[in-house]
């Protein structure tokens, strides 16, 4: 019998793809299994210089606070801890996280818990005004903090600004630092050939990044997407699948239930 079920495709950079993938399967698509399988869009690079990063840690005592953008923040920053774990031990700053996977990424780096501050479960969504209605209220008048993020191609930093803004409207002065560099990777034609059929085949692409929603156009820029069918996990990532030319978007927030309920919600 022929497999009706649409397929997930994840395009989460290499590093969590595939354990979303697994995380998918094992919580299944009501009382049958998912089938789900990695397409990353996004690469993962090390910074081509390191001395920001080992500079920030010299400081790292002077922040009152450290935000990472993502879990691949908190990993490749965590990763230059000198003298780590002790170092992550003594770490005293507040740790700033924009969801439950830089959340995880910190606890499992062996950073102290009750360091760590997060969006609430049950946010609206995961991001930086999530993030800040938890954490304003620790923001001084010359609070320090340093904002942890990656960087293009070419090494710059880039990125929303706006939690910096409202750390710069509070009084706080705000630096950045680029952990990892961001690119398109080097598509094989296979690949190519996969994201082509799966762009009228009834898959579903799964969007946590408005940038990967950029390079799949770049990687095949006369495809017609208007059969293909997506769920992106913010309004802003849903709206540059949309403009690349998706006809169903559906917004969830980053969870693997939500993930599940909305690829029941295009039967």
């Amino acid at each position: 019998m022929m497999d009706s079920r649409p397929t997930l495709i994840v395009t989460r950079v290499a590093e969590e793809a595939q354990a979303w993938v697994e995380a998918l399967q094992r919580a299944g698509h009501g009382t049958t299994p998912v089938r789900a399988e990695a397409l990353p869009l996004i690469e993962i690079a090390p910074v081509p210089d390191a001395q920001p990063l080992q500079e920030a840690w010299r400081r790292i005592t002077s922040f009152a606070a450290v935000m990472f953008v993502s879990a691949s923040a908190a990993r490749h920053f965590l990763a230059h801890a000198p003298h780590a774990p002790h170092a992550l031990r003594a770490l005293r700053a507040r740790l700033w996280a924009t969801g439950p996977g830089t959340q995880r990424a910190l606890l499992e780096a062996g950073c102290d818990p009750a360091l760590v501050d997060a969006p609430a479960a049950n946010a609206n969504q995961f991001d930086s005004e999530a993030l800040w209605g938890k954490v304003a209220q620790q923001v001084a008048t010359g609070s320090r903090v340093l904002i942890v993020r990656g960087a293009d191609a070419q090494g710059h930093i880039t990125g929303r600004d706006w939690l910096a803004t409202q750390l710069e409207a509070a009084g706080a002065d705000v630096e950045q630092v680029a952990a990892y560099v961001r690119r398109g990777p080097a598509f094989t034609e296979p690949q190519r050939a996969r994201m082509a059929a799966a762009a009228a085949d009834g898959s579903i692409w799964l969007f946590s990044s408005s940038e990967a929603v950029g390079y799949l156009r770049a990687a095949l820029p006369a495809q017609d997407w208007s059969a293909a069918r997506a769920v992106a996990t913010h309004p802003r990532i849903a709206q540059a699948a949309r403009d690349a030319g998706f006809a169903r978007v559906l917004t969830c927030r980053g969870t693997v239930e939500e993930i599940l309920a909305s690829i029941e919600s295009f039967a």
